[in-house]
């Protein structure tokens, strides 16, 4: 596997990694061993996280640019992505010592009873290149401020980020073996799965990833959650403002170059207003122009990787050859960058593969609804269940149609958004488990049941 700093603007090689070797592999899971059984109080390792976040805002500016010159997110997006990820890491260092206390179980007839919450050892994490720091502390976070530590295996693409974010754990204090990033092959991965060592697998990444990787976490008997791809719906009915709805729909589809698992990708519209979002949605994608992502007037970003532009390209013309119409766009625009103009597709039925792929980059899926049952209908056919939103001025239809739409996660009245204390995750082939918030500091911990047992109150026993 090949872990090259490639900047997607210019096609220049900034800087080459070589693999981890067998023997460097093993020497980490043997330090993140040792240091998971003397991690330290919940309070030390809040401290890390603590000085993590204040650490990632104090090197803001050089860590946004290497987002940018390692994927081309554009530069104002990535200083977001920074203080998101610091954002989060704060989270967890406030919070932890309240989301890991001793939990009385009330209703326990036998007896005083508890749950404690405790941390189960080295875990691996593979994440993927579109939010360099953001999908880390995703899992970073909750994780070290459980009391497990980490291998992380990042992706390809984005080393140097890698490397910088284990430099921010390391000056944050973090103990050794605490935090370790790894150039690893899909082979050295496989094999750390089945080491006894390794407690659990996160992945965020392609449903094929998932496969292959929930696959041997199962043969190995090993906890693992998985957050996959998705095509997420953006529902708009006739009680809404249409040119509003465009114009978040706009937002929800072009933030970071398309290139966002829970970012609105079909665009499902009762007919009523149909007409009118329509023609302002391709009035606001048309505004979105390509350049040097590191200009700050810049809108639109290259694609990551030549390579994902060229399968993206690929996408489009089968989706086209299997009866899509496209609306705008579908054409990479002169000069440098792995740019795709932004695109509308419709007129997609159900025996066109595009009906049930995701398409990771600035293109936009269109269906008419002629009410809100065939609105519903369209959304939950799919694969996926990941995100969803849903526009409508009627508060209470909101939450009907919330309980309908079968998905991981739901926004009324606004795309897809992220905050630390929003659990994030979906259904389906979307995935399973859920990262942020209360929940995500529960996955990889051991949830031990504690029992004082009085006698007197037993009245059946197993034996």
């Amino acid at each position: 596997m090949s872990y090259d700093s490639v900047n997607p603007y210019t096609g220049e090689l900034m800087k080459h990694f070589d693999e981890h070797s067998d023997e460097a592999m093993e020497d980490a899971l043997s330090r993140a061993d040792a240091c998971f059984r003397s991690f330290g109080t919940v309070e030390a390792r809040a401290e890390v996280l603590r000085k993590a976040a204040a650490l990632m805002r104090e090197r803001r500016e050089d860590l946004a640019r290497m987002i940018t010159l390692e994927m081309g997110k554009l530069i104002r997006e990535s200083r977001d992505e920074v203080e998101l990820s610091a954002s989060i890491l704060d989270y967890y260092a406030e919070k932890a010592p309240k989301l890991l206390a001793r939990r009385p179980l009330e209703e326990s007839t036998v007896g005083e009873a508890w749950l404690e919450l405790e941390p189960i050892g080295v875990l691996i994490g593979v994440e993927p290149w579109n939010y360099p720091f953001y999908q880390l502390v995703r899992f970073v976070g909750p994780n070290i401020a459980a009391g497990n530590t980490i291998l992380m295996k990042h992706a390809p693409g984005v080393p140097q980020c890698a490397v910088a974010f284990e430099k921010v754990m390391q000056d944050a204090g973090a103990p050794d073996g605490a935090y370790i990033n790894l150039f690893l092959s899909n082979d050295q991965v496989s094999r750390l799965i089945a080491d006894p060592r390794i407690q659990g697998v996160a992945l965020t990444g392609s449903e094929r990833a998932g496969e292959s990787l929930a696959a041997q976490a199962g043969k190995a008997l090993k906890k693992s959650t998985m957050e996959l791809g998705g095509n997420d719906a953006f529902i708009v009915m006739e009680d809404f403002d249409p040119r509003l709805a465009a114009r978040m729909a706009a937002q929800g589809r072009m933030g970071n170059c398309g290139q966002v698992c829970v970012g609105s990708k079909r665009f499902i519209v009762v007919d009523k207003i149909a007409d009118e979002f329509l023609a302002e949605l391709m009035r606001l994608m048309a505004q979105y122009i390509p350049g040097n992502p590191m200009d700050e007037s810049t809108t639109l970003g290259p694609l990551s990787s030549s390579l994902a532009l060229d399968r993206l390209v690929e996408q489009l013309d089968i989706a086209l050859r299997h009866g899509a119409t496209l609306l705008m766009g579908g054409s990479r625009p002169a000069g440098p960058g792995a740019f795709l103009s932004p695109t509308i597709l419709t007129d997609i039925d159900r025996s066109n593969p595009a009906y049930s792929q995701e398409f990771f980059g600035p293109v936009a899926m269109f269906f008419r609804a002629k009410d809100e049952d065939e609105a519903m209908k369209i959304a939950n056919d799919s694969p996926f269940g990941l995100g969803g939103a849903i526009c409508t001025s009627d508060p209470r239809r909101a939450r009907r149609l919330a309980s309908r739409l079968q998905s991981g996660m739901v926004f009324i009245n606004y795309p897809a958004l992220t905050a630390p204390e929003l659990p994030f995750g979906g259904i389906k082939r979307s995935g399973y488990g859920r990262e942020l918030s209360g929940l995500g500091i529960e996955e990889f911990v051991n949830k031990k049941m504690v029992c004082m047992v009085d006698p007197a109150k037993v009245r059946h026993s197993v034996s």
